[in-house]
């Protein structure tokens, strides 16, 4: 059994982002990247499944930048086999990695696709429905737990009522959310054994798909800066300024 992960390269969830001064995105000069976090989640899932022999080969897949190599090195750390990367220096939009993706499953005809449910940059959400939708594969997502025997896969998945429990028939389409597991830490032996594992290189024409942005960004803005709390003497006073100030009475 053969699993895809893809993962993407994203300013490091410790960072405070800032947004550049013409407003047309977020600065990233010199600042730490790092693998989106629920893709490691996904990778760790996947090389948790290979090694109690359920999977025989796990495959990491970005597509993104050059530097997006060191992204793939870490997953090849966790323990991926070996990684391909999607070169590229346009911006990525959800459906066109969709897209990519879609050509990389029917290459590699993996059994299952895990990756995160959202990217931490963008929170967009829609790359493993869209890829799902392309290859016509059955999907779960926010999946919190993953059980794959005889030919399918059970997904433990949260919902707003509590927890949904569905059964999928491989191949398969999987996004993970934060329960589903703890990334493991990954060693200086391990980071050293990546280096030499394979790692191909393609671009988007190689694979056949036009990547041009379908949506455009008009302005990026920071959140609005929190006011100053206000103290009243009395429960009356603070009923007059819920009623008439912020007007939620």
């Amino acid at each position: 059994m053969r699993i895809l992960v893809p993962v993407k390269r994203v300013v490091d969830y410790n960072v405070k982002v800032r947004v550049k001064s013409d407003g047309s995105g977020v600065d990233i000069a010199n600042v730490k990247m790092s693998m989106n976090p629920f893709d490691e989640i996904a990778v760790e899932e996947a090389v948790r499944l290979k090694e109690a022999g359920v999977a025989t080969e796990v495959i990491a897949v970005s597509a993104g930048v050059a530097q997006a190599q060191e992204t793939l090195r870490t997953a090849l750390a966790i323990g991926a086999d070996r990684a391909i990367l999607i070169e590229s220096d346009e911006e990525l939009q959800p459906l066109a990695v969709a897209k990519l993706l879609k050509a990389l499953v029917d290459k590699e005809q993996p059994q299952l696709v895990i990756l995160g449910k959202q990217a931490i940059d963008d929170d967009s959400n829609q790359t493993g429905q869209m890829l799902a939708a392309l290859a016509k594969l059955p999907q779960a997502t926010f999946a919190s737990k993953v059980v794959v025997a005889d030919g399918r896969v059970q997904v433990t998945r949260e919902v707003d009522g509590g927890l949904e429990t569905v059964s999928l028939s491989l191949p398969a389409v999987v996004t993970t959310d934060l329960r589903l597991n703890e990334p493991r830490y990954v060693t200086l032996p391990n980071i050293m054994k990546a280096k030499k594992k394979p790692l191909e290189t393609v671009k988007p024409a190689d694979l056949g798909v036009d990547v041009s942005p379908r949506l455009k960004t008009l302005k990026v803005v920071e959140p609005p800066k929190r006011g100053a709390g206000v103290k009243v003497p009395d429960v009356a006073a603070l009923v007059e300024k819920l009623k008439n100030e912020a007007k939620v009475l």
